[in-house]
């Protein structure tokens, strides 16, 4: 009788189909260890198919638009912030492609997100990133900073797409076709693949600020206005990095 050792390595080398056969072949083994193989795989097998369900739903747009040509999705982060700038990024996706787990970046723990953001990059045709500083913010308001930022992440692509899905918005100043689809990110892979990389980008930056200008917790809030940033503006003034046009009602 095979050793129960031997058959999870056997498990955990097989593909769906592969592990299917082992199911039936090992039914009919008496030893609990066995069965509860079995019962194992069987779980991480009908949830990583729920997930495949998820993900093909998340191309419902990509498989519309797909006659089109390369689609691009778009999305930012960052447009709530008291400080740091705010991020976009625009990504092109081969066709058919469906990476797991990829979701609105909001709803992914930050561990999650860095694991996708490498995966997305590398699979990818392209992937362009366009920041508005919180200077310009300032300068020019925090809608027309974010619209900015998106025509940088396009400009940046090093290949163009014949379509864009956006989320909710449509971007003045681009010849570009552009699709805005209400909560694009969950809704849209290629969309949710942007928000994850522009999430991780702006992140990134945060936590360099954070060693930059200590004492506002910006590795924690991502320059949000949370109860400690807020009394740390307070206590200490602002940095060259929060925006004036955020933060008046503070000092």
């Amino acid at each position: 009788m095979k050793a129960i050792g031997k058959i999870k390595e056997e498990f955990s080398k097989a593909t769906p189909q592969e592990g299917r056969a082992l199911c039936d072949d090992y039914r009919q083994d008496p030893r609990a260890g066995v069965q509860r193989l079995i019962a194992s795989w069987q779980k991480k097998e009908a949830a990583l198919e729920k997930e495949r369900t998820r993900i093909f739903a998340m191309t419902e747009y990509e498989r519309k638009y797909e006659h089109v040509g390369a689609l691009g999705g778009i999305d930012e982060v960052g447009r709530g912030p008291l400080a740091g700038p705010v991020v976009a990024c625009a990504v092109v996706l081969p066709k058919g492609c469906q990476i797991l787990y990829v979701n609105d970046s909001k709803k992914l723990s930050a561990k999650k997100r860095e694991e996708l953001a490498q995966i997305i990059q590398q699979e990818a045709l392209a992937v362009g990133i366009g920041m508005a500083s919180p200077q310009r913010i300032d300068e020019i308001n925090i809608l027309q900073a974010t619209y900015e930022a998106m025509r940088e992440a396009l400009q940046k692509l090093p290949q163009k797409p014949q379509l864009l899905l956006n989320d909710a918005v449509t971007i003045p100043g681009i010849e570009l076709p552009q699709v805005p689809i209400i909560h694009g990110d969950a809704m849209s892979i290629s969309i949710a693949a942007a928000s994850i990389v522009a999430k991780v980008t702006r992140d990134k930056l945060m936590d360099d600020y954070e060693e930059k200008y200590p004492g506002y917790d910006f590795a924690s809030n991502k320059g949000y206005g949370t109860a400690a940033h807020i009394a740390a503006l307070k206590t200490l003034g602002p940095t060259p990095i929060h925006r004036k046009s955020f933060i008046g009602n503070f000092l």
